[in-house]
Formats: C-alpha cells, structure tokens, sequence
C-alpha cells in the first residue's frame, strides 16, 4: 500500500505543472529567456554607471537623522510632515471614522449607497452632496461640507436643557428638525445619481420624506450652504432660528464660538474703503491653497473645462521639493499634502526589513536630490501606516506610485537612478493636461514622437468627455503622447466625420478607437486598454522594461542590430520599419476580403432562401453573424535589439554574434522557439524583400520552415506538455483522470495480489514461519 501511494503522489507532481495555468508558469519562470537576461544586464549597467558619475553614492545610506541641517530647514521640514487638524479631512474620507467639533463626538457622515438610497431617505430633511471623487471642485468643497456637517450637527436648537451629546435627549439638532447630512458617490452610484437629475458635480439637492424639493443654487462656500440650511430650519420650525444668524467656523475648523455674533458683511455700497476690503478679502480667501475656487457656481465650472475659454489665474505655490529630500509621510500628512492637493507627487511604500527596498534606498533619496525644486519626492513605511498601504493596494515591496490631483498611476520600469528620474520628468511634462495643437503644432510633434493619440472634439463635446479625457494622462507615461483638437484641417487629413473621436498616429499611419456610442468614450478602463494594446511604436526597441509586452503572445521579426555602424544601423532599422509598413497593409487587405467573402456568403444564402420562399433558411440565413477581428489570428510584432548592448543574451539564447553582421530572427516565446533562416536556409537579412519572403512561411500552420528551440531538453518537454493542456484543456483533464482512475486500479491489484500470497495464516520473519491467529503448525524457536 504504502508503495502504491508513493507512485500516485510521484504521478501527480510530475503531471501538475502540465494542468497549470499560464499565467502563474509564466509567473514562476518570469520569461527567463527575454526578460530576466534583459533586467539582469540592465541593473548591472545601471548601478555601475551611477557609481562613476557620483562617487557620493556609498554615503547616501546613512539615517536621516544624522545629517547636519540648518534649524531653519529642520523647521520647514516639520511642518511638511505635520498633519490636518482634526475634521480637515473630507467627509468622502472620513467614512467609519469620528471626529470631534466643539470638543463633542461627531459620528462620520451617512454615505449613500445606490441601493439603499431611497429607503436612508426616506424619513425627515435630507441635505445630500452628490459628488466624484475625481472632480477637483468636490475636492475643494469637501472640508467645508464636513466642517458644515459637524457645527450643525453639535449645535443646540435650545439654549436650556441638556447636552446634544445624550442620546436621550431631544434638543439635539437631529432629533429636534429631523434634518440630515448625506453623500453620494456618483461614479460607484451613477444610475442613483442619474435618476435623480445629476447633471455637474457636486450638486446640493435638498429631500423631504425621499421627495426632492429644491437644488441648491447658491455660491458654494460656509455662508451659502449655511444661509439655504437655515431657509429650510426656519420654515420647518418658525421662530426657532436666531434673528441675527450664528458665528460660522471657518472650513477645517475644529471649534466655533457660539456665543458670538454673527459676522455682518460690509456696507460696500455706504462705504467704498469697506467694499474695497470686503473684496481684497474675497479675492485672498478664493486663492488659498485649495485646488480650485471654493466659491464657483455650476456655470463657470462648465466653462472652465471647455477649450478655448481662459481659465482664472492661480495663486503660485511654493516650489516642490524644496530641500531635495524624500518627505516621510504619515496618513494624515498624506491625506493633506498628497490627495487633498493637485501637487504631483512621486511617492515609495516600503518596509524596513525587505531587502529590495534596502537596495533601493540609496537610489530613492539621489533621485529625490536630483529632483530638488522640480517634484515632491515622499516615502511611506508600511510597517507603521498599515491602513494607508492597505487603501493604496500596495501588494508588494517596494511599490512606487505617481499621484496627481487624486489619480495615481504605479511605475513598473527599471529601479536605476537614470530611469527613475527620467520617469519622473516625463511624469512632470503631463502635469499640465492634454495640449491642444493644430495642424502645424501636431506635424511638429511627429518629427520626435513616434505614438500621438489624438483626440477629436466639437461645440457639443461635454465636461464629462474632457474629464474622462484627463484621467488618461497619468498612464501614458512614458508610453505616447496625447492630444486634443478642433483643427478643421486635422480633420480633413484624417477624414473625422463624427465627434468625439480617438485615434494613434505611429509613424504617420493611423488607427481609429471605434466605439457604439459616445458614453463609451467616457469609459477610462475600455479607452485605456485599447490604448495599451497599441501604444508601442511600429517597430519599438527591446528593452528590460518592454521584453515582456512586446514578446508575449505573438511573433515576432527581431532585427539584432548594432549602433557602432551608423550608416548601416540607421539603413537597416529603415528596412525593418517598411516591411512592418507593407506586412500590416497586407494584413489589412487580407482581413477585409476574408470578411467581405462571409459577407458575400450569407448574402448567397439569403437570395437562395427568398428564391425557394424557404421561410426556415431565410431565418437561418439572416441569424448568421459574423463576427471576425483582425486580432482573432496570432499577431505578428516587430521590434530592434541593441546587439552589442545585449551580446551574451543574444550569443547563448541564439546563438548570434552582433559582429559577424545584422541579423533578423523571427521569435515566438510563447513555445520558447524562433527561426533564424530562410526557406533557402540562408540567414535572414534586415531587408525587406528577406523579412516578407520569410514571414509568411513561419506563420503559416504548420510552419514551412524548421523552428529552433530557445531552451533545453527537459524545458522543451516541459513547454509542450504546457502548451498542450492549454490548448486543449478538455483532452488533458480527460487524460489526467483516467490516468488516475488507472492508477487506483492497478494499485487495488497489486494490493489483491499480495492478500493471497500471504492467505494460510502465516507471515514472514527472517525466512522462518510463524503463526497468524492459526491455520497451520509451525516451528517456535
């Protein structure tokens, strides 16, 4: 028995890497023929070349707290890191959390669910915010809508009695007016915010037993929500507000008295100097460090996002970075410096004891030295702001993210000194949104950029789709460029009939994102994946970084070159990029008579059909959908490599060497194989009459022309047996059982067989006989 066990269990481990699935294999080898070899090198260089351009490098470890600083910087320095008051925070952020207004507990704000919403509302007044958590005016408005929250809350309609705080009483606001505070997330909630009317965020709307009454119109600061709080009080309970209003605390105000007047506004028509200064101080408190104008009505919202309409100048910020150091933030700190702002930030979540992040500290704060005066550069321990890492998602360490006016975007490059701070610039050039250009602007850009996105907009484009528009940013660092236009002449050369429109110019040769209808246009996730799969250039070339996304999953024409022979590099990548021109054209032109000739097939059908008045082929005719995509296919991908950067890659994965000449191979890493030679068995040349002679050949299936193995023996057994479960998965699990109801039956023999062998009552010790409970006499020594 315990033999049988054994070979089961050896069976299984040998045959479960086979029924693994893709992406975890690829996982546990990381693509060691590409990319590891690539990052390896790569590191290397990197760290090498950092230590000769900056012998400082080695010193940079020492703690922070060691480094002699002047008392004035030590000053600056802490109040970066110091966190908002209590209440600063929005009410969005503070959900399941308390705070305390005039030394009384507040409990967070009621955050609507869509679900729920008309039964949360249903009881008594309900002042609801209906907001976007990426809409910078709900940013600015949301400390004031907290700090609102919490005064009325802790306030006493009557002056005698007990406190607001005992449950038990009813001269508490709540109880006493029966009136609430609410908010709404409309983009977790947008069919809630819909049906009730939501057109701009934020929106005030004010409920009664869950009947709307009136919206909100007023300006949106303390005084104005404050004044349509007390309209409302006063009709609800006459007499019972104060005649001369109440003292208002100030946005992220943690107390108020409430025993002061009230504040009167100045009699600028009576007195000018009055209205003067009644103005300065308006003008002081639009231009804080808020994002945007707290006090903004809907109207100047909508225009200022429009293009074209010039926008009010802001109050100029202090410099980011100012002592080029990497800033520790705290949750609160972070809170304040980071979402609540539009400062980019480039932030690192590490723990003191990974090994990774030790190695990256050094680098961390010289790139934060290089950034001094350029980009706020921060650090979080996640062994100590656990629910800060958590709220991030940080999964892994180190874990970099670029932040920027509440949207962020995680770095996944190189960890060296010269591709952090290239990142981080290319990051700041994003910074100021999407540039419109025209048509002389745009053909400018296509001498230096290789991928431009761009986007098409008219009279009727709306705030929403420019929004939507900005989110993009942030992720195509690093990747393209993206632009907007109106350009009548743009238009014409791209032949735009519809509006808004998305497309990618590489190299000149445009690809359209075609989508059913204008909302789609809005969806980020859906825009941006189709951006991903085709924001590489025509012909891009192979690094560390990119291994992974251009080699996976397709063929892919790799022209080794080097860059010592100038005249020959620049020839030969010119060569690689019109073969890639003429196989995509030809592909286009393929797939169009592929669907033309379905097309042509069901429209036979249907005429057959109607000629025998056949009803039942007709309906079967006209149900037939065809339904092909050029991507259906294995794609086929094209790329350079810097031969003589990457020489012991290229010499031990295939055996060329950069200086016998440029060469051509034709790699598929999915089944770790590639080809090297024509159908004539000659090698394959960066021309473009070898590449397009060839290509056809390769993909073709079966392939035409032997493929060579990239890997060893038993990893070429071990990729096929892989490759075979996954293409057919059915066959394989079939296989697997039976081999394991084969080995069940075979064991259960084998136990049978050893029952009657040992069947007569005796058992063997030491070649002698024994008794087993009888069945014969034997010998007792």
């Amino acid at each position: 028995m315990r033999s049988f066990i054994s070979r089961a269990l050896i069976t299984l481990v040998l045959l479960s890497p086979v029924f693994a699935k893709p992406a975890v294999i690829d996982a546990q080898h990381q693509l060691n023929t590409v990319e590891d070899a690539l990052s390896e090198t790569k590191a290397q260089s990197e760290d090498s070349k950092a230590l000769a351009e900056d012998p400082t490098t080695k010193i940079l470890d020492l703690p922070q707290a060691e480094v002699n600083l002047p008392k004035e910087k030590i000053e600056e320095a802490k109040l970066v890191e110091d966190g908002p008051k209590a209440g600063a925070t929005n009410s969005e952020a503070l959900s399941g959390t308390a705070t305390k207004f005039n030394d009384m507990e507040v409990p967070p704000m009621k955050e609507l669910t869509g679900e729920g919403y008309d039964e949360d509302i249903k009881n008594g007044y309900w002042f609801v915010k209906h907001y976007s958590p990426y809409c910078h005016h709900c940013k600015a408005i949301a400390p004031t809508w907290q700090t609102l929250y919490e005064f009325y809350y802790t306030s006493k309609p009557v002056p005698a009695g007990k406190k607001p705080s005992e449950s038990d009483s009813l001269n508490t606001f709540t109880r006493y007016y029966d009136f609430h505070f609410g908010s709404l997330d409309c983009v977790a909630y947008g069919d809630a915010c819909t049906k009730h009317k939501v057109g701009a965020f934020p929106t005030f709307s004010l409920y009664k037993d869950g009947k709307f009454v009136k919206k909100f119109e007023g300006t949106k600061d303390m005084a104005g929500l404050s004044a349509f709080i007390e309209d409302t009080l006063e009709s609800t309970r006459p007499g019972s507000r104060p005649k001369d209003g109440m003292k208002l605390p100030e946005p992220e105000a943690t107390s108020v008295d409430t025993a002061a007047p009230a504040e009167k506004p100045a009699e600028k028509d009576k007195d000018p100097a009055a209205g003067k200064a009644a103005a300065e101080k308006y003008k002081d408190k639009v231009v804080e460090d808020s994002p945007l104008p707290a006090a903004e009505t809907g109207i100047v919202k909508a225009m200022s996002k429009i293009p074209g309409v010039p926008k009010k100048p802001k109050k100029p910020s202090a410099a980011p970075n100012p002592l080029g150091n990497s800033v520790s933030l705290t949750q609160e700190s972070f809170q304040k410096l980071v979402t609540n702002t539009q400062d980019p930030w480039f932030v690192k979540f590490y723990v003191p004891w990974c090994h990774h992040c030790q190695d990256l500290a050094p680098t961390w704060q010289q790139m934060a030295k290089e950034l001094q005066g350029k980009l706020n550069v921060g650090e979080v321990n996640c062994d100590v702001e656990v629910r800060l890492c958590k709220d991030v998602h940080v999964r892994a360490y180190p874990t970099v993210h670029f932040f920027k006016g509440g949207e962020r975007v995680e770095y996944d490059g190189l960890r060296g000194l010269g591709d952090l701070v290239s990142y981080a610039k290319k990051a700041l050039d994003v910074g100021g949104g999407v540039t419109d250009v025209d048509a002389d602007a745009f053909k400018k850009m296509e001498e230096t950029e290789e991928v431009i996105f761009l986007y098409f907009f008219d009279h009727a484009t709306t705030v929403e789709d420019f929004e939507a528009l900005e989110r993009l940013t942030l992720s195509l660092i690093g990747h393209a460029k993206l632009v907007k236009t109106d350009n009548k002449e743009l238009a014409d050369r791209f032949k735009i009939s519809t509006w808004p429109r998305l497309l990618v110019s590489r190299d000149g040769r445009p690809s359209y994102y075609n989508v059913l209808a204008p909302k789609d246009m809005r969806d980020f996730r859906q825009v941006l994946g189709w951006m991903q799969s085709v924001w590489l250039p025509i012909v891009p070339e192979l690094t560390a970084s990119n291994s992974r996304e251009i080699m996976r999953g397709k063929y892919v024409v790799l022209g080794i070159l080097s860059r010592e022979r100038a005249d020959e590099f620049v020839l030969d990548k010119r060569e690689i990029k019109n073969a890639a021109l003429d196989w995509m054209e030809k592909q286009t032109h393929a797939f169009q008579l592929e669907r033309q000739e379905l097309r042509d097939a069901k429209q036979l059908r249907l005429e057959e059909a109607e000629d025998r008045n056949d009803q039942r082929a007709l309906r079967s005719a006209k149900s037939i959908h065809i339904d092909i995509r050029e991507d259906d296919k294995k794609q086929v991908g094209f790329a350079w490599v810097d031969g003589v950067f990457w020489e012991r890659w290229i010499r031990t994965t295939y055996g060329i060497n950069v200086n016998d000449g440029e060469r051509v191979i034709i790699n598929d890493e999915d089944n770790r194989r590639y080809w090297d030679t024509t159908i004539s068995g000659a090698p394959i040349m960066p021309s473009r009459t070898s590449i397009l002679e060839t290509l056809p050949k390769v993909v073709a299936s079966p392939p035409k022309i032997s493929a060579k193995s990239s890997t060893g023996v038993i990893q070429r057994i071990f990729f096929g047996l892989r490759g075979a479960a996954t293409g057919h998965p059915w066959v394989s699990l079939g296989m697997l059982i039976g081999i394991v109801i084969g080995t069940l039956i075979w064991g259960r023999g084998r136990m049978k067989s050893g029952k009657k062998r040992n069947s007569g009552g005796f058992f063997q010790l030491d070649g002698k006989e024994g008794f087993l409970n009888g069945g014969g006499y034997g010998k007792a020594d």
